[in-house]
């Protein structure tokens, strides 16, 4: 299908675009990388009047590594994440994910930004966020403003994104070195949206314990979200196979996920306990 008819813009500063999207009173949408967005118009779902691409906006697709952590710009691709190798030291857990980011072809497109602003809750990058404590920098008519990532979504397809307001960055605290993850997700076919996965990372003391877990859950939810129950069932301990098997049972029993064409409530949970007792082993 063709596009809806629409006026396009090309900003060349975040005030314009800022100004812009004032002036259009919620009739403009926002143009990254179009992955989501530009299948949306053509099949009608969503008709603006205006089209405002940020591509000419300097400094957006940057990627900062620094001792406070990863800072990305809201331009970044996930080709750009997937190929940096400085990534690979700085945060290996973001560079294993993007390979089960849909498909090359979309992967050199899509953006952090978009993804964020889109809020899929099957997505990978929304869920990596909230299991990894990002700050979400925006940026708006009353100025900037720093968001965490566990408090952006509002429900599917739903942010707290205010009507003028444009993400410019993702900030993802520093990564210890010796830090323990794991990423496992399980979709019908290879590039799909996963039915559900999970991410998780933790570090360890001298003795083998499990210190400050992390466990995020995606594709089961109708949002993005860390498993509390399953991140106490393993504090403190070492990980053994019997606490294992208690730590994916707790977060099996903690997820309420939708039944919908592609599987029911129980399906799910039954793939939260063995994506959970897969990333663990993994970890």
């Amino acid at each position: 299908m063709k596009l809806p008819p629409l006026d396009y813009a090309l900003p060349r500063s975040l005030d314009e675009a800022i100004a812009l999207l004032s002036e259009s009173e919620g009739q403009a949408k926002l143009l990254a990388g179009g992955q989501s967005l530009m299948p949306t118009l053509a099949f009608r779902l969503a008709t603006p009047a205006l089209l405002i691409d940020l591509a000419a906006i300097p400094g957006l697709d940057r990627i900062e590594i620094t001792a406070a952590g990863v800072r990305l710009g809201a331009r970044v691709r996930w080709v750009d994440i997937e190929q940096s190798e400085p990534l690979r030291t700085a945060h290996p857990l973001l560079v294993a994910a993007m390979a089960h980011v849909a498909h090359y072809q979309i992967r050199n497109r899509g953006t952090v930004g978009g993804s964020l602003a889109h809020a899929d809750p099957a997505a990978e990058w929304p869920g990596l966020c909230v299991t990894c404590d990002a700050i979400i920098e925006v940026i708006g008519p009353a100025g900037s403003r720093l968001i965490e990532a566990g408090a952006f979504f509002s429900g599917p397809l739903s942010t707290h994104l205010a009507e003028a307001e444009i993400i410019t960055s993702i900030t993802l605290p520093a990564w210890p070195r010796g830090r323990r993850w794991g990423f496992q997700e399980f979709s019908r076919r290879r590039g799909d949206f996963a039915l559900a996965g999970i991410a998780l990372h933790y570090d360890t003391d001298a003795a083998g314990r499990v210190l400050d877990p992390h466990i995020g859950v995606i594709g089961a939810c109708h949002s993005p979200h860390r498993l509390r129950a399953a991140e106490q069932a393993i504090s403190g301990q070492v990980l053994d196979d019997v606490l294992i098997e208690a730590c994916a049972q707790a977060g099996s029993a903690e997820v309420d996920p939708p039944t919908d064409l592609h599987g029911s409530a129980r399906y799910r949970r039954a793939l939260v306990h063995a994506m959970l007792s897969r990333a663990l082993q993994q970890a």
